[in-house]
């Protein structure tokens, strides 16, 4: 072969081992960057900044609910090599079994590539301060470990829990909805902290810096020009009073049930009690995987937030509106007597009622709670003639309700409301095949049959009564820093009853609190303050009738209103009507008059839940 052809093969030879050269750079460099990414990993490291919650303050400003730092352990698991795994479960406070799940989730994750062998990733999380600073002391003896600060709530007061929330770690369906989330973060799952999770959270950062071969942080890189600061999340103030909830939660303890206080002039709550509770601290940190499950299997559920998520007939509370919607109606005479004989006859019917002051008008029978009457009003008010058919009237009857803002959804912030129930004509049409009338429905006159309220329903009615025939959509916020409060909150919801209609029935409940014909709440009496409020018993086809009172106060220029529920109480009288004066009464007068302590002290000691544990006991032993 001649000299040129050797030289031709040499020269092709070259270009082809330059090409392949040139092919393997291009694959590592462009098409597979893991090599490149490695590479960097091994100098230089992306950290993301969270950003702090944003605290929440009481009306008062009293901070409720603040942050403490935690820290998040975090692996390459390229970096890993060999180590001393006791000495390492030690330092975390975890065993060895705790650390191989710890690596199988790591090498489940990459085998789902959910992570990256060469990009950082969550592996233990929210080690305390005081162990973080131990660990930081031995961290160079791991190789591809680092720690990642963050911070988790901090609750100042062991109360409202169910007003708060929680926050916690979020799922593969969070993060779908929501780009700002990634795998390891965390969010509001539940109360305030979910209604307001975009304000609370603020906006993340990113801090790059230089690491050296042991992983250790050797500084900014390029001078920290590639750096963005989280920004904080803003501040809330809500509508709570920490004080009143502190006192509401201690006076339900051994109860079950629910209290709703609002402000009616704004529609703000100023507590919202529902019993069992539990101290919203139990479910931050490493412990909540702990606490979450003791609490959701216990028997009294004291998660389940009773105050918006339970319903419950009203009782006789409900014969304020019955008597609202029938001088609407003008069916009925404020001024004119009736006659009560011990209980409401009409054709197979008979509706006991309570030995009273007789006869009674439309004051004293609220006052006294005459069942006979308010039977009477609700025919009245169904039959009126001016309707066609009790159909027709039934469906008058659920309109006026609607305006109190029963049957549906309150549209508060809080987090999870229930409608309750009101029944329409189409109901009963399907129950009784098209025949029926008042009679048939009657129990709907006195706050029983199918009708069913939530606590915050019924404070809103409350509120509604107070104010002469408007409220406010119920609202734990008050303050949003730098952002206005939504305008839902400022609209007035006026009723279908004229203002001047209420007087008489504010009459009725002002005596039934003084007594001047007859009463069933003279306990909630308090010196130097005019209560106007309405006793009702609950019936519980379960057990033992649940307590419930509804109230305002002041009853000039009313500052709060309230419903009270407890569950087997019995009437309305004997355990809600006297929770909700202590209440009122610690509201405006910061105290409890003197006079008044035996009550309290009363309420204090009650234990319902331990009476109904006895008597199933019983039971089952029988």
């Amino acid at each position: 072969m001649g000299s040129n052809n050797r030289t031709i093969l040499i020269v092709i030879a070259i270009i082809l081992v330059g090409l392949i050269f040139i092919g393997k750079l291009f694959m590592l460099q462009v098409v597979d960057p893991s090599y490149k990414f490695s590479a960097e990993s091994n100098t230089q490291r992306k950290l993301t900044e969270f950003a702090a919650r944003g605290l929440i303050y009481d009306r008062n400003k009293n901070l409720v609910v603040a942050n403490q730092a935690t820290y998040d352990i975090m692996i390459v698991p390229r970096e890993v090599t060999p180590f001393d795994s006791t000495k390492f479960c030690n330092l975390l406070g975890i065993d060895k079994k705790h650390l191989d799940r710890l690596f199988a989730n790591v090498e489940y994750n990459i085998q789902r590539r959910r992570i990256s062998t060469f990009q950082p990733s969550l592996f233990f999380k929210q080690l305390s301060a005081e162990k973080h600073t131990i660990l930081q002391e031995h961290l160079y003896k791991f190789p591809g470990f680092f720690t990642r600060r963050r911070t988790v709530r901090k609750y100042e007061y062991p109360n409202a829990a169910h007003i708060l929330g929680y926050v916690t770690e979020v799922n593969d369906a969070m993060i779908e909805r929501d780009s700002y989330y990634r795998a390891g973060d965390y969010a509001g799952i539940s109360g305030i902290e979910n209604t307001y999770e975009k304000e609370l959270r603020g906006e993340k950062g990113a801090r790059y810096i230089l690491v050296d071969v042991h992983g250790r942080e050797k500084g900014s890189l390029r001078g920290g020009r590639m750096d963005s600061a989280a920004i904080a999340g803003k501040d809330l103030t809500i509508s709570i009073d920490i004080d009143l909830q502190a006192y509401g939660e201690k006076i339900m303890q051994n109860k079950t049930g629910a209290i709703v206080a609002l402000e009616p002039s704004s529609g703000e709550i100023l507590s919202m009690v529902s019993s069992p509770t539990y101290d919203p601290s139990l479910l931050i940190g490493r412990n909540r995987s702990e606490n979450f499950p003791v609490l959701a299997h216990d028997t009294l559920s004291p998660l389940l937030n009773r105050a918006t998520m339970s319903s419950y007939p009203p009782g006789s509370t409900f014969k304020v509106l019955m008597a609202l919607m029938a001088l609407e109606e003008d069916v009925l005479d404020p001024s004119q007597r009736y006659s009560c004989i011990g209980a409401y006859y009409a054709p197979g019917v008979r509706v006991s009622c309570r030995p009273h002051y007789n006869p009674v008008n439309l004051v004293s029978s609220i006052a006294n709670s005459c069942n006979s009457h308010f039977c009477e009003i609700f025919r009245n008010v169904i039959d009126n003639p001016k309707y066609a058919s009790p159909s027709e009237g039934l469906s008058k009857w659920r309109e006026y309700l609607l305006s109190y803002g029963l049957g549906e959804r309150p549209g508060s912030d809080l987090f999870n409301e229930t409608s309750g129930f009101l029944p329409n004509s189409y109901y009963y049409d399907r129950i009784y095949n098209n025949v029926w009338g008042s009679l048939t429905v009657l129990s709907l006159g006195i706050g029983q049959g199918e009708v069913l309220t939530t606590p915050l329903q019924m404070a809103n009615v409350a509120a509604t009564i107070a104010n002469r025939g408007y409220y406010y959509t119920p609202r734990i916020i008050k303050d949003i820093e730098g952002v206005t409060i939504p305008d839902k909150f400022n609209i007035r919801h006026y009723s279908n009853v004229d203002s001047a209609h209420y007087e008489p029935v504010i009459e009725g409940m002002e005596q039934s609190i003084l007594g001047d014909f007859g009463s069933t709440a003279r306990i909630a009496q308090i010196p130097g303050i005019s209560v106007c409020g309405k006793t009702g018993t609950s019936q519980n086809p379960h057990g033992e009738n649940h307590s419930v009172f509804i109230a305002f106060a002041p009853k000039e220029d009313p500052e709060i209103a309230i419903a009270v529920f407890v569950e087997n109480a019995g009437s309305g009288s004997s355990v809600a009507a006297p929770i909700a004066s202590l209440i009122i009464e610690q509201y405006l007068n910061s105290e409890i008059h003197y006079t008044r302590r035996w009550v309290e002290e009363r309420m204090l000691n009650l234990n319902i839940n331990e009476k109904i544990a006895e008597s199933e006991n019983r039971v089952e032993q029988e």
